[in-house]
């Protein structure tokens, strides 16, 4: 256990900047190129018709599951795609080798109809501690990078996410109903109140994004899928953000959390969102 935190402190401070390297590069060889051209044949439902796959999904894993256990010997991938396939890929997050989550593209729907706001997800993890995350927006030209005790950047500049102001609409982005059920629909409406602005989020990631930015409030999400969040969250937390979920309790990449679960800006942001959500648990 102290020889693998050793390794991965030593991979940080010198190897770190391969991962934006291979994180660009499945990007431009796997993603982009097939941004707005997609036959039909290369879009998949999953589990219905809003949970989409396509074949950039696919392959963009593979080339970050082949480059990232490269730079990084002895690491495991744990990948949308690859889970989907089997589950139990999700054990990996639980033992010790270090593991990458991976989300190729993170707002598949935006990437089919052509929208550019999607994102490639990528987060060291190490027996459920974030560690390091790139978020990669390809269309958009954004790369925000953070690691744990060392900051946010997004392309080079410090991210702070700040607080609200006094006595502002709080401006929330909540799990897009096409993706919830009745009864979570019942609990995030509770967020649909005097003094809170909700609008359903696109792609996760980039919404983790603008909380650290500052350019929203906060994030109340209804599923834990690793793969979505756990890029975003260090992200947020190292630009001074917070998180947790309606039992008061850390969200945890392994999973078992209670659900829905918030990110803010501040404290007493994520107070009044998680406190809304659990009025109506």
């Amino acid at each position: 256990m102290v020889r693998m935190a050793h390794v991965l402190d030593d991979f940080l401070s010198g190897g770190a900047a391969g991962v934006e390297e291979a994180v660009r590069k499945a990007a431009a060889v796997e993603i982009l190129p097939r941004f707005r051209q997609l036959a039909a044949h290369e879009i998949v439902q999953k589990n219905g018709p809003h949970d989409l796959v396509t074949v950039a999904d696919r392959l963009a894993e593979e080339h970050l599951t082949a480059s990232l256990t490269t730079l990084l010997p002895g690491s495991v991938v744990v990948g949308e795609e690859a889970v989907h396939a089997d589950p139990r890929g999700l054990d990996a997050l639980a033992d010790g080798d270090p593991v990458w989550i991976v989300d190729p593209v993170d707002g598949t729907r935006q990437f089919v109809h052509g929208d550019p706001g999607f994102a490639t997800l990528v987060c060291l993890a190490h027996r459920g501690e974030l560690l390091a995350s790139w978020t990669y927006a390809p269309a958009l030209d954004l790369m925000a990078v953070a690691r744990r005790g060392g900051g946010a950047e997004l392309n080079g500049v410090a991210l702070r996410s700040g607080s609200p102001e006094p006595g502002a609409e709080l401006r929330v982005a909540i799990s897009h109903y096409d993706f919830t059920t009745d009864e979570q629909k019942r609990v995030l409406g509770a967020l649909d109140t005097e003094g809170v602005a909700v609008r359903p989020c696109g792609s996760a990631g980039l919404e983790y994004l603008h909380v650290a930015q500052g350019s929203l409030d906060g994030l109340a999400f209804s599923w834990e899928n690793p793969w979505d969040h756990a890029a975003g969250l260090l992200l947020v937390a190292e630009a001074g953000g917070v998180s947790g979920t309606v039992a008061g309790e850390p969200f945890r990449v392994t999973g078992g959390n209670a659900l829905p679960f918030s990110a803010a800006r501040d404290e007493p942001t994520l107070r009044h969102i998680l406190g809304l959500l659990a009025s109506a648990g």
